[in-house]
Formats: structure tokens, sequence, C-alpha cells
């Protein structure tokens, strides 16, 4: 029936739908590398979530790790005794490109993007944490380069891998719900300081000096300078780290980077989006420092072949669709609900993985279409089997790039609430509001390329 599959069903359509997919690596990106030879593998930003891809990627040789904190960086750096450490991604790049197969990033959003393509010049498999990049040209730049270099690449949205997921990718191909017009995404977050909440707390840092005393000084075990990287020059403050980066322009990519690639993920693949012709945000407050409190977004997507035009509507800070829209269901803080002409999908919860069609009545007991997706070995293992030869992850750059591009467009949309901004994918720019396009690409700091 639609909806979610036993672990027995589960498991036979994994061997099926896998095999010969992930099982048997094949020659994709030239030379195969054995699937029993490891992996030379580095990190970059290897404390916080760092330290979990790093535990994903363990089975492989784990050779070099840089982070510019040592202390949040500390747990990984102890169980990996043997790797060289390093503080600049720069630095280790050079020194260590005759000996590295693969590098992990997941540093804040304003390193990803430098990182991760210095690493694919030269030659380096890339695995990098949602949201891929800082800023929309940059996802472009990851999307071109992985394919110039031909890499094998991997964004870090862990659902993607899931059979809830992919099912409910598989029922959406399948036209269960009919023609679908209207998607709703929403989440909780934030749940660090952004907007006016992240700006009293900086003013409370400076009014804490007495009238001109000196700032702050970052933590001896912290590198304020490289962990600026590419971003302006400012002073370091306890009020950005840690994780409370997330909500400053600079650095972070507020609520919709944190959780967009994961929740807007299984609509986006399941309606087969691509780039969307219009976004409009509407906002808390407006201040060119931080994301505001709460946002709303609404995206136009272009019809596709035989599919419909969509409205596709982002919320955050608890902001969330019509509560008449669920047939009477509980509305839960964070989820995804699409609504066709035959029926509707919703989600609660931030991946797509957990799912049920409504009405519930008029889907119960209905045959769910056929498998039509290969079933993953496990998110961190499709990209080690990729960069092996194998065939591409399902989140590779080629897929999460475009899901980036129109994740970050909402942040550009929310730098000018209440314009319409129309988005010419083709060329990377927004074609009616000149000003938004400061927006689309970020100047780098002296020393910092792309």
């Amino acid at each position: 029936m639609l909806g979610k599959v036993n672990r027995r069903e589960f498991l036979k359509s994994a061997a099926v739908a896998g095999a010969g997919l992930w099982a048997a690596p094949r020659t994709i990106w030239g030379e195969m590398k054995s699937p029993n030879e490891k992996l030379n593998i580095a990190g970059v930003g290897v404390g916080g979530r760092g330290e979990g891809d790093i535990d994903g990627v363990k089975s492989e040789n784990i050779i070099a790790l840089c982070d510019v904190d040592e202390a949040n960086a500390g747990q990984t750096f102890r169980s990996f005794p043997k790797a060289k450490k390093y503080h600049d991604f720069r630095e280790m790049l050079e020194k260590e490109q005759n000996n590295i197969d693969a590098v992990v990033v997941a540093t804040p959003d304003h390193i990803h993007a430098p990182a991760s393509v210095m690493a694919m010049k030269l030659g380096k498999h890339v695995y990098c944490e949602k949201p891929l990049t800082h800023s929309v040209y940059e996802a472009r730049v990851m999307r071109e380069t992985a394919a110039k270099y031909k890499v094998a690449t991997q964004m870090g949205n862990q659902g993607t891998a899931e059979e809830g997921l992919r099912r409910a990718v598989e029922v959406l191909h399948s036209g269960a719900l009919g023609p679908v017009h209207e998607a709703h995404v929403w989440t909780n977050r934030p749940i660090w300081p952004q907007g006016t909440e992240a700006i009293l707390e900086h003013v409370g840092v400076k009014n804490a000096l007495h009238g001109g005393g000196a700032g702050p000084q970052p933590p001896r075990t912290l590198q304020w300078d490289l962990w600026l990287g590419p971003a302006p020059w400012r002073a370091y403050d306890p009020c950005y780290l840690p994780f409370k980066w997330r909500g400053w322009w600079d650095f972070g990519t507020g609520s919709l980077g944190d959780m967009a690639c994961h929740t807007m993920n299984m609509p986006f693949w399941g309606l087969k989006l691509t780039a969307p012709t219009s976004i409009e945000a509407e906002v808390s407050e407006l201040n060119p420092e931080t994301a505001p409190n709460w946002s709303i977004i609404q995206y136009e997507f272009p019809a596709r072949g035989d599919l419909p035009p969509v409205k596709f509507t982002w919320y955050d800070k608890f902001k969330k669709p019509p509560a008449e829209l669920f047939e009477g269901e509980e509305v839960t803080d964070s989820g995804s609900l699409i609504i066709g002409e035959k029926g509707k999908l919703y989600a609660p919860g931030d991946t797509g993985e957990d799912w049920h069609l409504l009405p519930k009545a008029k889907f119960e007991g209905v045959e769910g279409p056929a498998r039509t997706l290969p079933r993953s070995p496990g998110h961190h293992r499709e990209w080690i089997i990729a960069c092996k030869g194998g065939p591409p992850a399902m989140s590779n750059f080629n897929y999460s790039g475009p899901l980036a591009e129109t994740v970050l467009l909402g942040n550009v949309a929310m730098r000018l609430p209440g314009k319409k901004l129309e988005w010419d994918a083709a060329n990377v720019k927004v074609t009616n509001v000149a000003e938004a396009n400061q927006f689309v690409r970020r100047d780098y700091r002296e020393g910092w390329t792309l």
C-alpha cells in the first residue's frame, strides 16, 4: 500500500533496486579505484558536524585534518592521532595534494565553496555539508567545477539516502496526487540568535566594555583570521561563536541554509523542480547584518514538460501553512505538504522520510507504484563508492547544486522584502531589480579566491 514500508519490504526492495548500482563500482570518472582499496581522505572543518562526517568515512584512511579551532576539533584530532594537523586548508591541500584522494568539507557556510573548489581543481573528490555554499553564484561554480574535473561529489543532506524519502519521490513521480500546483515547507528554525536578538547580543557585548575598552579577544585555541576566511574583516565577538554564526549574513545562511536543503529536498526531487522564475519574501524586520527573526518566501516554478507550474512557500520560526490545508491533521513544527488535484502528501519532520497521503480514507489499502530508484547503501557510503568509480551519489553536485541555488535565492529575496525578483537561471542574475545581484555573488577578502 502507499505509505511507509516495513523492514522486510525495505530490505527486499533495497536488494533488488540497489543491485548492480552500488554493489559493484564501475568506471565513470576515469581509472577505477579497487573497491577494496581505501581512499586517503582529508577533512576541512572537523569539529561539530564535521566530526560526524569524518566518523561517517572512517572506514577509509583519514590522513590529514584541518580546523581553525583546536578546542572545537579536539575530539576528532584525538580520534585520528596519525593524521597530519593543519589550521589553513590552503596549506593542507597544497602540501597533501599528492597524498589524498578526497576531501570532506564541514566548515561554516562561508568557507564551503573556497575549500571545495580548490580541492576539486586539484582533482580531489569532495563531500560538502549543506547548504553547499554561501551564495547562489558559488553553488553554480561548485556544480560546473565538479563536472569539469570529473570528480565524485555529495552534499550532506543525509535524508536523501533514506528509504522513506525515496519512496515518497517514487509516489510523486507516479502521479498519484494528480497535477501538483502548490507545495509548502516549514521549520522551527532559527534556534540560535538571529535578527533583533543577535543584534542586541552584539550590542550587549560592546556595552559591557564600559565605554571604549579593548574588545573581547578570541580564545587562544581559535585562529580568528582564518575563521573569517573570505568574509570581510571584523573583530572577534562571542556573539558569532560557536554555532551562532548561522544568523549573520557574512558567515551563515540563516534558517533556509540550515534546513531547506533537508526539508525542501523531497518536494524538489519529487516534483522535478528546476530553477524558480521568481522569488518574493516577507520578513519580520530588515537589517544588513543578520537574517530576520522569521520569513515567508514565495517561489514560483515554471511548467516542466507535462507538469504544471508550482507555487512553493517556505516558512520559518513557527510560521506555518493555513491549518485548513491539513485535513484535520496536527501541524508539526517542521515539515512539508504537497497538494495535488487528487490528494496531498504530508511529511511531518525535517527530512521527508516519514510521510502519509491525505485524505487517509481515500488512500487506505491502495497499492503504491513500482520501485524505480536505487536504494542507498548509506549516505556516506554512496560517496565513498562513487569516489572509487561507482555510480554518482544521489545528492551529487549536479543535483544538489540547483537545489542549493534555489534555497539561497530565498536569502537574496530576504534582503529586499516585498519585491518580486525575476530570476534568469541561465545567466545567474535577477533581471528586474539590479540591486539584488549584489547578494547573488559576494566579493572575497584579499587573499581568498574561488
